[in-house]
């Protein structure tokens, strides 16, 4: 019976750090929309391994004096500011097209950075990269190494989140009724060996679930090694719930395929009409759970607020509409595979890399020069 699982862990491979041979990360991207004090991690990442340091910066960041602070600490660094950046180089999506006049539209840009420095990355000639979040602490940067290692037979390795999950709202009311909600490897730690750029973020909630997928199932994943998330209020917004919803509903239904051997050919319109019903009830459960706990009365009429908004959004999801969602995504898979294939045609650097992508040297900044010892 197509049912949401609690856990997807057994769909990833653990990689032992001290049977893998570490590696060379050539760049860490940072998705970038705090201030510059939260890339304190990043930097210390880029510089102690060597790795050049691509900052895409919107909303509260500032990409000039994100640059001026990781240079003055010898990160070798480049930071874009991509606000009302065109999308010059990247393709339009389906995906897109479909949710652009719906109430599904999804008004962020992490999924538009990620596919931005994807497309650098080709270009530029690196073969492994790490996405990190600035709301991601690293306990020991060494675990970047070996996650680098690791993808010599991985598509892509995440770091274990040892932090506040990063689960949806309604994952998160579901682990604060005692259920044992497990949680996934996401883009906030992620390395991507280059096999993997072929692969791209959809602007939905779960893009990165969606980034594991190859069109038709699972690429090789692994976890290794920690990462912390910090701390946040699932519930302060029910505007939050609403947003996740839809992806939240295709990655878990997609995903409850994969843990049952299935594939996406499998993700029919059938399928989703028994699906659909599932997650409601799962939502209604945890609803009238946490109205009869002894949760504090604040923090209880916050989640009541984002479940309410969670199932209410869930009753206009048809199961139509995921089948021409995960059309529409495959679709997009294909070209963005053409993309990334004429990319690779002609790798120009990191230089010709943002020329090529049509990135106006005004938006881009590198921080202080380091000064050259004339000696007498």
């Amino acid at each position: 019976m197509p049912r949401q699982h609690v856990t997807h862990r057994h769909l990833l491979t653990r990689v032992d750090a001290r049977s893998t041979p570490p590696a060379k990360l050539d760049a860490i991207i940072v998705p970038n929309g705090r201030p510059p004090a939260y890339l304190r991690q990043a930097i210390d990442a880029a510089t102690l391994l060597g790795a050049h340091l691509l900052l895409l910066c919107s909303l509260r960041a500032d990409a000039p004096n994100a640059a001026l602070l990781a240079s003055r600490a010898g990160a070798r660094v480049t930071a874009i500011d991509v606000r009302r950046l065109p999308a010059w180089g990247i393709p339009a999506f389906q995906t897109d097209r479909l949710l652009r006049h719906s109430r599904y539209k999804r008004k962020v840009d992490t999924s538009l950075k990620r596919n931005l420095g994807l497309s650098i990355a080709a270009l530029a000639g690196w073969r492994r990269i790490l996405f990190l979040d600035d709301d991601i602490d690293l306990p020991d940067l060494e675990d970047l190494s070996v996650a680098a290692g690791a993808l010599a037979e991985h598509a892509v390795v995440g770091l274990e989140n040892d932090g506040m999950p990063d689960n949806s709202v309604v994952c998160h009311a579901l682990r604060d009724i005692g259920v044992d909600q497990a949680t996934f490897i996401g883009g906030g730690a992620l390395a991507v060996g280059e096999d993997a750029y072929d692969s791209f973020f959809p602007n939905i909630y779960n893009e990165d679930w969606f980034f594991l997928l190859d069109g038709m199932g699972l690429r090789p994943s692994a976890v290794t090694g920690l990462a912390t998330q910090k701390p946040y209020d699932p519930y302060r917004d029910a505007d939050r719930a609403r947003g996740e919803e839809l992806g939240d509903t295709l990655a878990e239904g997609v995903y409850g395929l994969l843990d049952s051997g299935l594939g996406l050919g499998d993700a029919d319109e059938k399928y989703w009409r028994a699906f659909l019903p599932d997650r409601r009830r799962i939502i209604r459960h945890t609803l009238e759970r946490v109205e009869s706990s002894t949760i504090e009365p604040a923090q209880k009429g916050r989640m009541i607020t984002a479940l309410k908004a969670a199932i209410g959004r869930s009753h206009l999801i048809e199961p139509e509409l995921c089948v021409d969602y995960l059309r529409a995504w495959q679709t997009d898979n294909v070209n963005w595979c053409s993309h990334i294939r004429e990319s690779r045609q002609d790798v120009v650097g990191l230089e010709g890399a943002l020329a090529s992508l049509g990135i106006d040297r005004d938006r881009i900044h590198r921080g202080v020069k380091p000064r050259v010892s004339i000696g007498v």
